[in-house]
Parts: C-alpha cells; sequence; structure tokens
C-alpha cells in the first residue's frame, strides 16, 4: 500500500508536471518567435520606404538581431542586399505569396533558423519584394535552456514528493501496523489485551476504538462463558454427590424401608439432574440459534390455554384474561417454554393466587403477555440480577423447590429470539412478568372493519 501511494503521488506530479512544462516552453516560444518576427517585420517596413522612395542601395545596412535583408523584382531578380548576401541568389522559395507572411528557412547551411519576413513595396521602376531574415539562436537557446531546467526541476521535485510520500504515508500506516502486530499477539486467553489507540480523531482512531470495543466485548463474553461452565458444574456437583451418596447408603443398607427411601431420593435428584441437563441443552441452542425471527403463526390465545389445561391443577389458582385471538409469528415449542418457565416462576413465589393477561398493544403493535403472582414483590436493584442464569434471590429455597436459575433466563432469551422483551414490573403486593412480542400489521381492510365496528 506504501508502495502503490508513493507510485500513484509521483505519476500524478509527473503528469502535471509535464503538461504544465509543455504549456510554459510553448508560451516561451510563442513569445520569443513574436518578438523576432516584430523586428524583422520593422527592418522590412524600412526597406519598403526607402524602396518606395527610390533610394534602394546596395549593399542593405543590418539592424540589430537581423541575419540578411534580399529584394527581388517581379522577375525574381535580386535587386539589392546586404552585404553577406551580395551575388547570391535569391533565398526565398519561388511562388512564396507577399505580404506580411513568415517562415523558417535554413540559410546558407546555417545550423539554427531564421524567421524570414516579406513585404511588398512599389518603386518607381516597378513592385519589388523585400525579405527580411532574423536569426532563431536566441529563441532556440532559450527554449534549450528552458527545457533542461524544468526537466532537472521536475526531477528534484518527483523525488522531493516520492520521499515525503513514502515517508508521510509511513508514519500514517504506522499505527495500523501497531494495530495489526497487537491483535495478531491476543490469544484466546490474551482478551484482556488492547490495541494502541492514536490520539488523532481519525479514520484510525476510531478502527482502534472499534477494535477495543470489540475486544472488550469478546472479553466479557469468554467471562460470561466461564462463569457460565462454572456455575453448570457447581450445579450438576451437588446432586451428583447426594445421588451418590444415597446410592451408596442404598447398596450397604438392608433395611427394605430406608432402601426404597433412598431410592425414592435417588429419583428425584435425577430428575433434577435430567431438567438442569435439558435446560442447558435447550440454553445452548439458543445460543448457536441465529437471531431471524421464527415466522410460523402462533396463536397465543390457544397457546396459554393449552398450556394451563396441559400443566393440570397446581399450588395455586390461575386465572386467565385472553379475551381475543392473538396471533404472532414465532416457534410454538419456544414460546410454550416461555409461559411455562413464568408459570413455574410464579407458583414457586405466589401467595395465593396466579393471572394471566393476553392483550395487544396496537399503538407500537406488540402482544403483552403479563404473568402476575402476589407473592413478595422484587426489589429494583434485583430485576436484572434474576435473567442472569443460576441466579438465585433465595439460594436455599431455590434449591428445595427445585429451582436451577435457569427458567428467566431461557424466557428471556426466548422472547429475545422473537424479537421482543421480558421485564418485571412491581407492585406494592405483586410482581408482573410483562413479555411484549411483536405483531404483524393488521390488513387495511381488517382496521376499517374494527373501526367501524368500534363506530
Amino acid at each position: 500500500m506504501r508502495a502503490r501511494t508513493t507510485l500513484a503521488a509521483c505519476a500524478s506530479v509527473a503528469v502535471v508536471l509535464a503538461i504544465a512544462s509543455a504549456a510554459v516552453i510553448f508560451l516561451l516560444r510563442v513569445n520569443l518567435e513574436r518578438t523576432v518576427e516584430a523586428g524583422a517585420r520593422e527592418q522590412a517596413q524600412t526597406v519598403a520606404r526607402l524602396a518606395t522612395d527610390g533610394r534602394l542601395t546596395s549593399p542593405l545596412p543590418l539592424d540589430h538581431g537581423t541575419d540578411f535583408i534580399q529584394v527581388l523584382d517581379a522577375h525574381r531578380s535580386v535587386v539589392a542586399a546586404s552585404q553577406n548576401l551580395t551575388g547570391h541568389p535569391p533565398l526565398a522559395p519561388s511562388g512564396h505569396p507577399n505580404g506580411h507572411r513568415t517562415f523558417n528557412l535554413d540559410a546558407r547551411g546555417h545550423a539554427h533558423h531564421q524567421r524570414v519576413t516579406s513585404i511588398t513595396a512599389t518603386t518607381p521602376t516597378g513592385p519589388v519584394t523585400i525579405y527580411v531574415g532574423a536569426s532563431l539562436r536566441t529563441a532556440d537557446a532559450a527554449e534549450d535552456l528552458t527545457t533542461a531546467a524544468l526537466a532537472v526541476l521536475s526531477t528534484v521535485l518527483l523525488l522531493t514528493v516520492g520521499a515525503l510520500t513514502w515517508r508521510a504515508t509511513g508514519r500514517a500506516l504506522r499505527p495500523v501496523e501497531a494495530i495489526r502486530a497487537e491483535v495478531a499477539a491476543i490469544g484466546d486467553r490474551d482478551l484482556n489485551r488492547r490495541v494502541p489507540q492514536p490520539r488523532s480523531n481519525d479514520e484510525i482512531a476510531r478502527l482502534a476504538g472499534t477494535m477495543n470495543a470489540m475486544l472488550q466485548r469478546l472479553e466479557a463474553a469468554g467471562t460470561r462463558q466461564r462463569r457460565f461452565i462454572a456455575d453448570a458444574s457447581h450445579e450438576l456437583r451437588s446432586p451428583l454427590t447426594v445421588l451418590r451418596t444415597q446410592l451408596e447408603v442404598a447398596l450397604t443398607h438392608s433395611d427394605p424401608d430406608v432402601h426404597t427411601d433412598l431410592v425414592a431420593g435417588a429419583l428425584e435428584d435425577t430428575e433434577r439432574l435430567q431438567a438442569l441437563a435439558a435446560d442447558l441443552l435447550l440454553l445452548a441452542r439458543l445460543d448457536t440459534t441465529d437471531h431471524h425471527r421464527p415466522t410460523e403463526p402462533v396463536d397465543l390465545t390457544d397457546l396459554v390455554h393449552t398450556t394451563l389445561a396441559a400443566r393440570g391443577a397446581g399450588p395455586h389458582p390461575v386465572t386467565v384474561h385472553a379475551p381475543t385471538a392473538i396471533t404472532v409469528p414465532g416457534n410454538p415449542l419456544w414460546l410454550r417454554r416461555l409461559l411455562t418457565n413464568l408459570l413455574d416462576n410464579a407458583q414457586r413465589h405466589a401467595a395465593k393466587h396466579i393471572t394471566v393477561r393476553l392483550t395487544t398493544d396496537r399503538a407500537v403493535g406488540h402482544a403483552v403477555l403479563d404473568v402476575t403472582n402476589d407473592g413478595p414483590p422484587i426489589e429494583p436493584a434485583d430485576r436484572e440480577k434474576i435473567f442472569e442464569r443460576f441466579a438465585r434471590l433465595d439460594d436455599a429455597r431455590s434449591r428445595d423447590d427445585g429451582g436451577t436459575g435457569l427458567g428467566l433466563p431461557i424466557a428471556r432469551d426466548i422472547a429475545a429470539i422473537h424479537q421482543g422483551t421480558l421485564t418485571v414490573l412491581g407492585a406494592p403486593a405483586a410482581t408482573t412478568f410483562r413479555t411484549r412480542l411483536p405483531i404483524p400489521p393488521e390488513p387495511p381492510q381488517d382496521v376499517r372493519a374494527r373501526q367501524g365496528a368500534a363506530g
């Protein structure tokens, strides 16, 4: 990239210098030639006045900057000439038109060129044509010198631009190389490291800031994963230890009644392990699921009624308020699991009664599912903590009741996959878990029908 940038800069400057140099040389040449032509034309007009007055003499005197003068009559015979052309035949090509015209003439074998100006005059003996040649040696020398100077200056300028571009590009890319080296050195156990961030507020500084933000997210994700593994190991170790103890005691104890109680306890711990393993597998599946929302239409009203009917009678009665059918796109199995987890949590903490309310919020296009229990309220500081995996506000009671601390996190993950939310609403004598799920917009005819019915 450094070499390409330098080459592009040098090529651009070279093109500009070439065009500018050509323009300078062209303008210089035109200006010098006009100056030479003006001198030759003035000399020719002087000779024309002499011819008109009949005072032509030979040889004709030469002014400064004039190389030769030659006067030809109508028969192309030399009438008068400067001393250096005395006795020479006509130099101008035959058929050359008269008037104030100019043309190049390599006169008398000289290496330089002359600019020849012709003019016609009337003499007492007839018309004559006067040719005056002015040397272009000065113009050629000035053009050559200017071309050489521009070539040298252009070369020096190109080298300077190349060196400055190479150095400036290197300094600009130095932070990028430092970022690349640091990222290459960061391993899966060095996520606490950060790339150097330049102090300048430019694109590279913003790139470094974005990289550091990404590393911070990766570090947080790694920390959560390690904490999750540690919590899962702890949760599995406790029931496994109890299960092993019960089986060892049952193996060595001969009393049939004690043996039956131990086997029943072992079966209960096995069921708890099975539920925990199922929750862990579901969490792993939710974590690896892409965030494309499921699109299968789900009737939430029917899902609420069928879920409650399948659960049977619980320790606390459940009142349902779902007056109308509400359909949302989603995964029916996952939405049923969300409702089941919320009901399990409500049954575990309710004092006497549970309420399930299903409504719609047309203003924002959401279906709202509220599961309310009349148990002790949750403190505002703990309303986000309960959605952390393996989090328990009352650890001993949760273990006794069979809770694993994964029900609410699973419910929130399911809501997030459906592009919804799950929050806690506090009240003095109740706790409400509110789930919001987006619903598709109503067709225009349904909106008009509903508005007509309301009218």
